[in-house]
């Protein structure tokens, strides 16, 4: 998959969209329903009423990328539903595009380091 580079903020939109929607309705929608601007270096992450199908939009620099994802069976893992938007990581946005559940995906707690003699 095309993924920018790591400085990139992700977020999903909580509330399920219109999947009819293409590139510049839901780049309307993300800014004024959810106020990123779609060159303000933001991955938006759109999820579908049934839940199975996923679209991504992101400013690769040159123009507006769209990605659609359809699971064949199942669905993907999906916060509550609700107004907003939540934060990802890029490690949890992954797991979520392959269809896994990321929300069992967390960064290991750093350990202080033991005394020595």
């Amino acid at each position: 998959m095309i993924f920018p580079d790591q400085a990139v903020r992700i977020v999903i939109a909580t509330k399920p969209v219109d999947f009819r929607k293409g590139h510049d309705g839901l780049a309307a929608m993300a800014h004024s329903e959810l106020g990123f601007a779609p060159k303000a270096g933001v991955m938006v992450v759109f999820r579908s009423k049934r839940g199975d199908r996923v679209k991504v939009l992101f400013w690769d620099g040159s123009g507006i990328v769209m990605i659609y994802k359809r699971l064949e069976q199942g669905g993907f893992a999906w916060p509550k539903v609700g107004d907003g938007v939540m934060r990802l990581s890029r490690v949890q946005f992954e797991a979520l595009f392959a269809g896994l559940d990321w929300r069992r995906i967390h960064a290991p707690r750093p350990t202080p380091p033991t005394a020595t003699e």
